[in-house]
């Protein structure tokens, strides 16, 4: 029981710790250490050094020497080549949502648009970039398509901490396509729900390649 104990408990951190790499709690170059993710989950270091060697396995930290793990900071190329992906993926996931959706699940995706503008009017930066993530989210599994929902899932792990630290900066338009995507959504349009989320994607790549370009080589 004690082993079976220790698994959960080392499942619930990782699943944790991935959370807050996709809403962007955690950040780039970030210092991760195995004590003071214990000291803030209320645990011993045991379950947190193994969530971290399987965050490590996943690419979604890196390990620059023994006692130096951080969240990895995306070059432009790595950036790139996970956008192209969340592309392709994304935008199929949003043409067969909206075939799918109900009347509730479009509701739940306008709460979600309505409160991220409330969010980004307010300047509530870090609530905007999770109302935005839980859009993309929301889309994905509304597509009926468990598969995609996992690879998503690990895309954004290294994606989250760039696109918080991008939108912390007071980008405003990070909804502008997700309002059409809900209409397409409303009029079964399938086509149209495929070019919304592909062009919330797109258009958004050249103000992220510049802000890395930004940021300090470590």
């Amino acid at each position: 029981m004690t082993e079976i104990s220790r698994d959960s408990l080392g499942d619930a951190i990782y699943r944790r710790v991935c959370q807050d790499l996709v809403r962007g709690k955690l950040r780039p170059n970030q210092k991760i250490t195995i004590r003071s993710l214990a000291e803030t989950l209320g645990t011993s270091s045991t379950p947190v050094r193994d969530a971290v060697q399987r965050l490590l396995r996943d690419n979604a930290l890196e390990q620059r020497t023994v006692r130096d793990v951080r969240v990895p900071m995306l070059s432009v190329e790595q950036y790139l080549e996970v956008s192209y992906i969340r592309a392709e993926l994304e935008s199929l996931a949003a043409a067969h949502t909206a075939s799918l959706a109900t009347q509730k699940d479009i509701a739940r995706l306008e709460r979600l648009v309505s409160r991220n503008v409330e969010a980004i009017d307010s300047e509530r930066w870090a609530l905007a970039n999770e109302l935005n993530q839980q859009f993309h989210f929301a889309l994905a599994e509304i597509s009926g398509m468990p598969m995609l929902v996992d690879v998503l899932g690990r895309l954004w792990l290294r994606m989250g901490p760039l696109l918080a630290d991008y939108y912390s900066t007071g980008v405003r338009d990070m909804t502008k396509h997700h309002h059409e995507i809900v209409t397409a959504c409303l009029n079964r349009d399938c086509d149209a729900a495929r070019a919304a989320m592909r062009l919330d994607i797109e258009t958004a790549r050249e103000g992220i390649v510049g802000y890395i370009n930004t940021l300090k080589p470590t």
